[in-house]
Order: structure tokens, then sequence, then C-alpha cells
């Protein structure tokens, strides 16, 4: 943002609002300013995307790729390493993230969950109990390239994964797919946002 600000008459009024594929299904969007930018022009735009039925979230600071790529780069980066280093194919991969924690991240994000997954200890007793296994699978984590080969593993991957269905087909089947799992959420009052969900 600070580089699209620079130059302008009035930069206090430009804010980004990054939505998220794909935009005609998916509610969330990124409300992004920079410090030159005002806070009512951040507000107004966060105002405009709630009355229009999206789910916008705020940048507290300037990042690179806003909140909702970096968690996904950081998911990729490894889907990358396993199929890279012979883990598992792409196939099992994708299945990994659809049918165990993609799941649940419908309804919750990973703090909420586990502040779940630490009990009556909630959040803090979490950190205390299992939070140094997660610095052990932090430090585990690889950091692929995407070489020449690395490519056309993935490629060949999601080539057999698709069972030669066409783009078209599967754009589809991702919508009506997304389409069910928003319903279902609102129907179980589980789209609200955290202030909204407090009162």
């Amino acid at each position: 943002m600070s580089d699209l600000q620079s130059g302008l008459a009035h930069p206090e009024r430009l804010v980004a609002a990054h939505p998220f594929n794909p935009p005609h299904l998916v509610p969330l969007v990124e409300v992004a300013g920079s410090v030159r930018s005002a806070e009512w022009a951040l507000r107004y735009v966060f105002d405009v995307f709630t009355v229009l039925g999206r789910r916008p979230i705020r940048l507290r600071r300037e990042a690179v790729g806003h909140i909702a790529n970096r968690l996904t780069a950081a998911l990729y980066r490894e889907a990358v390493n396993i199929v890279s280093e012979g883990i598992a194919t792409v196939a099992d991969v994708d299945d990994a993230v659809r049918f165990g924690p993609g799941l649940r991240w419908a309804v919750m994000g990973p703090h909420m969950l586990y502040h779940l997954g630490g009990g009556d200890g909630g959040y803090a007793k979490y950190l205390e109990h299992l939070g140094p296994t997660q610095e052990a699978r932090w430090r585990d984590l690889g950091t692929p390239q995407l070489t020449a080969a690395v490519r056309r593993l993935l490629v060949e991957g999601v080539e057999a994964e698709t069972s030669g269905r066409s783009l078209a087909l599967l754009s589809q089947q991702r919508d009506a797919a997304l389409a069910a799992v928003l319903e279902a959420l609102g129907r179980q009052e589980l789209f609200c946002s955290a202030q909204s969900c407090a009162g």
C-alpha cells in the first residue's frame, strides 16, 4: 500500500480490498492500508463489504501477501515438500487437507481449534502441553524448490488426480461444494465473526 500511495495527492484515501478466489462465493475480503491510510477510510471500506454480505478482515500493518495468501503459502510449501520428498502423492496430500484439517478449518480457525484441543485448560494448556511438539514439526518442515523436476512431478500428480475432468467441470464442482459448505455454516450459525458472535 505504501508503494501504491506514493505520489498521490490524498494517500490517506487509498485502501486495498483484497478478495479471495473464487470471489463470487468466498466471502473473505482483506482490508489493508498503510500508516498513511486514514482510519475513517479503512472503516468505510470494511463497513461497505460487511453490508454487501462479505466477511472483511483488517490488516493491522502492511504484509506481503496479506493474511490468507501467507497462510495458504505456508501450507502449500509443505504440500510441495511432501510430494518432492516422496512422502505422499499429490492426490494423497490433497485428500489429507480436504478430509482432515480442511474440514475443521471451514468451521473454526487454527487458534480456536487448538483452544478446543487444550481441553479444560484451553489454548494456554494446549501451548504448554503440545507447544514443543509443534516446534519440533516446524523444525522438520521443508523448503522445497520448484525445479523443473518438482514442477513435472506436481503437474503429473494433478493430472492423475483430475481423472480426465475438465477445468470447467472442476470449477463447477468446487463452486457447488463451496456453496453447500457456506449454506451449512449459515444453518449452524458458524458464519458469524468473533464480534457478531460475542453479543
